[in-house]
């Protein structure tokens, strides 16, 4: 049976996708612990349905992620920041077979743009913006952007990303390679709906084992 969550939305579409949507807009849609929770649950929950044969990740609000709840993290009396790794939404997203299609709505920051970037194909808004801001607040990236990205963009650009923590326009991100295409934000979940749709006109298993092979 589908679970309730408070802190994303989960809609099936008959088609055969669905779309997640992280759902914490007051905070930027940062990764408290209840929405890591609920987003590895989610995930857990579309992957052992068959009739969910692409997934769209996006999130509500003027952001698409701000990474971590760093507000939580540093209450002196959780024990949030002692298991701030344990609930790993990436992982989590790895693991779901079908093509994933990040709808990129705003901000990806820090932990954010990580998990954009385990998306298979990235459709921004002229809204987002780009940022891998752990040296600035003084983490390490520990869900594989500094794998990702070099991959994606090139070392160099990589390094100026990281060593800068600049925030990078959706227009720079096209240009770089970054994303696949920009769009309006109004057209933004339409174009992703089209693609997910076109996904869906292939045969499926070749649809899975494609992914696995380019990956």
């Amino acid at each position: 049976m589908p679970h309730s969550y408070r802190t994303v939305l989960l809609e099936r579409h008959p088609a055969g996708y669905a779309v997640l949507t992280l759902n914490r807009p007051e905070k930027l849609n940062a990764l408290s612990m209840e929405l890591r929770r609920e987003l590895v649950s989610a995930l857990e929950e579309l992957r052992r349905d068959p009739a969910v044969r692409v997934l769209i990740l996006t999130g509500a609000g003027r952001a698409f992620c701000a990474g971590l709840d760093l507000n939580e993290l540093s209450q002196p009396t959780s024990a949030n920041s002692a298991r701030a790794f344990e609930l790993d939404p990436v992982a989590a997203l790895l693991q779901f077979e079908a093509p994933v299609i990040g709808a990129i709505n705003g901000v990806a920051a820090t932990g954010g743009f990580e998990l954009a970037m385990v998306c298979d194909i990235l459709l921004a808004s002229t809204h987002a913006q780009f940022a891998d801001t752990h040296a600035k607040v003084g983490l390490l990236p520990g869900w594989g952007l500094s794998v990702r990205l070099p991959r994606r963009i090139g070392l160099h650009r990589a390094k100026e990303l990281a060593f800068t923590a600049r925030f990078l326009s959706a227009a720079e991100a096209e240009a770089w390679g970054l994303v696949n295409r920009v769009v309006p934000p109004g057209e933004l979940l339409d174009a992703a709906r089209a693609m997910a749709e076109e996904m869906l006109a292939v045969v499926p298993e070749v649809l899975v084992n494609y992914k696995k092979l380019l990956d």
